[in-house]
């Protein structure tokens, strides 16, 4: 596969920013979303982040597969990060995650107010790539509208410091994506969690990976949704399409199967969780 290229230049300047005032943070919260642990983790951080503590928290896990979930977390913790998951439609998960920063931090903070340093509040860094939940979490703890939230990739754009309470607060990037994506399973994976447009693929080849995947890893959850069942053995991208239109009364454009609005509808499904819980990568890959 040809390297796919993603660099605005405002993610550019974000990541500069965030080089510049790591060293004014005590921990760094990293999202990553639960449906592609792996694939949402940005490896650019691991360059500007140095030595800080990090909490890997993985959203969106009321979307993911619960089995997987727990194995990424011991995944992580097992290379020495500081790991949980959180539906952060919740709002005492918000709550959660920044006990468990305090945790963290105590001893920091015990060894600084030991040496006389006047009292300060805890300062997080908030880090992952676009539409993993940031300005939700960040908006969520703040009990305001402190950032702008939307569905698409990047509408955070600039960075800011918010308090969270007394002794605690929360620095904001924007959504970092790394300048390409070597692998074809992690555009992929990026692109089936919605943190970057499809149309950077093509689509219809993300819908046959799809299909495919659910087939080999979730069997029966399409036969439930759309009435149909797929033999990966035979010819079954056209069926497949034909027959999730007619079960679904999508009507045909010109006497020809709409594939546009089966995959509008498909993709909706997946990134709603409709079909099914889905993890789209394992560990041990």
């Amino acid at each position: 596969m040809a390297q796919i290229q993603w660099f605005p230049g405002h993610m550019a300047k974000a990541k500069r920013e965030i080089a510049d005032k790591i060293k004014l943070i005590d921990i760094v919260v990293e999202l990553v979303d639960a449906r592609a642990p792996y694939s949402s983790k940005n490896p650019l951080f691991n360059s500007v982040v140095n030595n800080k503590p990090r909490l890997i928290v993985m959203t969106k896990e009321d979307l993911a597969d619960d089995k997987l979930t727990q194995k990424w977390i011991d995944f992580y913790k097992s290379k020495g990060y500081y790991a949980m998951s959180v539906n952060l439609k919740q709002f005492n998960e918000y709550k959660k995650i920044i006990q468990v920063c305090k945790e963290i931090l105590k001893d920091k903070m015990a060894r600084e107010a030991k040496k006389g340093l006047k009292p300060r509040a805890m300062r997080a860094m908030v880090l992952g790539i676009p539409n993993v939940g940031k300005s939700t979490f960040i908006n969520r703890l703040a009990k305001r509208k402190a950032t702008v939230t939307g569905n698409k990739p990047g509408v955070t754009k600039a960075q800011q410091i918010i308090k969270v309470d007394k002794d605690f607060e929360l620095f904001d990037t924007p959504g970092v994506l790394w300048p390409k994506f070597e692998s074809e399973d992690i555009a992929r994976n990026i692109a089936l969690i919605g943190s970057i447009k499809q149309q950077i693929l093509p689509r219809e080849d993300l819908f046959i990976y799809a299909v495919e995947y659910l087939v080999k890893n979730y069997p029966g959850t399409l036969e439930n949704r759309y009435q149909i069942a797929v033999d990966l053995q035979s010819d079954w991208v056209e069926k497949c399409y034909d027959d999730i239109a007619f079960n679904k009364k999508i009507k045909p454009v010109r006497g020809i199967t709409d594939y546009e609005r089966v995959m509008d509808m498909f993709f909706t499904d997946l990134f709603d969780g409709v079909i099914t819980k889905i993890t789209w990568e394992l560990p041990n890959e």
